[in-house]
């Protein structure tokens, strides 16, 4: 491949992963491949093959918020890890776990809060939140542990004003290690105690 077309293709990596970025703060779009796709087709690189990869994205909406949202950032996640661990505590029989972008501190706006429970059954939660009257709906998402993958239930519902999406996994996955592509990195995840401590010192 010539220089020239070789340091083109990466100029326009590094674009679509800026405009990727900018579109997850500004926006509020989570999913990664949605950004980056948007981002491609609003500089006319819908064709290329060329796209970053997540961990690319995330760097550079790493950059974008300490830049230009950066006091709004520290408010956002201050605000929605005290959320979670409040709704934690709640669901404190079900071993609950902080993951995603609230964890690792790039949630944008709009966002989410994604928990993981453990329970021999989803209808116990099911139940739980019934008894106490908070309406939810139910989706499936794709986990990957190891050569595995499984579809687990989860269950979105709006709890104090504040979107929660929490996965429902068997008991023993609490010791695996899971991701969300099969080529993926781990989910970072963080336990109640985890949480409080984030929250006590004020993250």
């Amino acid at each position: 491949m010539p220089k020239d077309q070789k340091s083109k293709q990466h100029q326009m990596r590094n674009r679509i992963a800026v405009g990727a970025a900018r579109i997850m703060a500004e926006d509020g779009v989570e999913d990664f491949a949605t950004a980056k796709r948007k981002a491609a087709r609003q500089l006319g690189a819908v064709d290329t093959q060329f796209l970053p990869n997540n961990d690319e994205i995330e760097a550079e909406l790493r950059l974008y918020q300490s830049l230009y949202q950066a006091e709004e950032q520290r408010e956002r996640l201050h605000f929605l890890r005290r959320e979670a661990l409040a709704m934690m505590e709640q669901l404190a029989d079900f071993k609950p776990y902080l993951i995603g972008p609230v964890l690792n501190g790039t949630a944008a706006r709009y966002a989410d809060i994604d928990l993981q429970v453990f329970a021999n059954s989803g209808k116990e939660l099911e139940i739980f939140l019934l008894n106490r009257n908070i309406p939810y709906e139910t989706s499936e998402s794709r986990y990957y542990s190891g050569n595995q993958s499984q579809v687990i239930s989860v269950l979105n519902l709006d709890w104090r004003g504040t979107p929660f999406r929490i996965a429902i996994c068997g008991l023993d996955d609490e010791r695996r290690s899971v991701k969300t592509t099969p080529l993926g990195r781990p989910l970072e995840r963080a336990n109640l105690g985890a949480v409080r401590s984030l929250v006590a010192d004020g993250g």
